[in-house]
């Protein structure tokens, strides 16, 4: 579908490029964390592993939904299916209601990984990223992006959800998982503010810690409402801001770091 005489893919593709180019950018002169001399030199390294995993996860996604989550709205959208149409919501209407509805979904999606043991076990792949940056946004295995998208098509079908809706918020999910991922130092002021309605890095960022009581927090990609609304918003963390630490305790700092044995986690005992 053409959106403004541009495809789907084409919006997507290009609002994920200038989000990534502009974030990875500000880590540079603003960083939250500045990493001992262990991590930055290890840092391309876990660039190339990190977005690696991007790689693999979009063309499974490609082989397994073709059209993607905008497909899925189109398709659904061309069957009549959905509560919103058989109710007759107005599009701009049931726009605003899919998109809050998509964001409460990916926010109990990513609290039932953390919960079922056989989810955490993929899951954890994301977790074990000893560093959190603007890439840990895109470290997801494979097979957890696969079973997302699986839940999010279930979604969008029970919804009738518009595809421009979709898309939308595919664009805002991804572009603020990257945003709110990344070792960004934002003013006191403004981060108190903006957490007030959407996630920001020093609120994820806590759910990246190595303490089991903040892991188990924070677990919002864009709204910030639904940990306040659940009761597991974190503040801050028991270390502050500037000495928390993130990833596994119980992988250390270099094996997450690899490839192979990122893919491989997930099969692992333990």
């Amino acid at each position: 579908m053409l959106y403004f005489g541009l495809a789907e893919p084409v919006w997507r593709l290009a609002a994920f490029a200038a989000a990534f180019a502009a974030l990875a950018a500000l880590e540079l002169f603003h960083p939250r964390l500045e990493r001992p001399e262990l991590m930055r030199a290890l840092k391309a390294r876990r660039w190339i592993t990190n977005l690696s995993i991007l790689v693999l996860s979009s063309l499974l996604l490609r082989v397994a939904f073709p059209a993607a989550a905008t497909g899925v709205a189109i398709w659904a959208q061309g069957r009549g299916y959905g509560v919103l149409p058989a109710l007759g919501v107005a599009p701009p209407l049931a726009g605003l209601i899919a998109f809050i509805a998509l964001d409460f979904a990916i926010w109990l999606e990513h609290v039932v990984f953390h919960k079922i043991p056989v989810l955490w076990r993929i899951h954890r792949v994301h977790h074990a990223d000893p560093g959190v940056d603007v890439t840990t946004a895109l470290r997801f295995h494979p097979l957890e992006i696969l079973l997302s998208m699986i839940w999010k098509s279930a979604v969008i079908i029970l919804l009738g959800a518009p595809a421009l809706a979709v898309l939308l918020f595919e664009i805002v999910l991804n572009a603020g998982a990257m945003f709110n991922h990344a070792n960004l130092r934002l003013p006191k002021a403004a981060d108190g503010l903006l957490r007030h309605v959407i996630v920001t890095p020093d609120m994820h960022r806590i759910h990246h810690s190595v303490e089991k009581r903040e892991t188990d927090s924070n677990y919002g990609f864009n709204l910030s409402v639904w940990d306040r609304l659940f009761s597991t918003y974190v503040a801050h963390p028991s270390r502050g801001d500037d000495g928390i630490e993130t990833g596994l305790k119980a992988y250390g700092r270099i094996e997450p770091i690899k490839l192979l044995w990122s893919l491989v986690l997930p099969f692992r005992r333990g």
